[in-house]
């Protein structure tokens, strides 16, 4: 079954090079996750279409309203690590989405 993982990020411009960067290395990988981006205004209209919400480096102020409506839908949550993002590394967020996913470190 494919996990579903929204990026957000102010706008969803550089969620988005994330996610593409991501879908090009699930792809390569072979996983079954899909990767979309959105603005974090957009957050509670896609939370019960989701498994996992990740919230960009520089929108970690906001992890405890998120961390509120994550826990009563249902969806695992976390901060994308900053060099993951910066770099834009695809393969990075993979093994980041993985993680927390199977239970790892939120």
């Amino acid at each position: 079954m494919t996990k579903k993982v929204l990026l957000v990020c102010g706008a969803g411009a550089s969620s988005g090079f994330m996610a593409a960067a991501a879908r090009k290395a699930t792809k390569k990988l072979g996983k079954d996750i899909e990767f979309k981006a959105k603005s974090e205004s957009e957050i509670g209209e896609h939370l019960n279409a989701i498994d996992l919400l990740l919230v960009a480096p520089h929108l970690k102020y906001m992890i405890d309203d998120v961390k509120s409506a994550c826990e009563e839908a249902g969806v695992k949550y976390g901060i994308i690590p900053q060099k993951v993002y910066g770099s834009l590394d695809g393969q990075g967020l993979v093994i980041v989405a993985e993680e927390i996913l199977q239970g790892g470190v939120q």
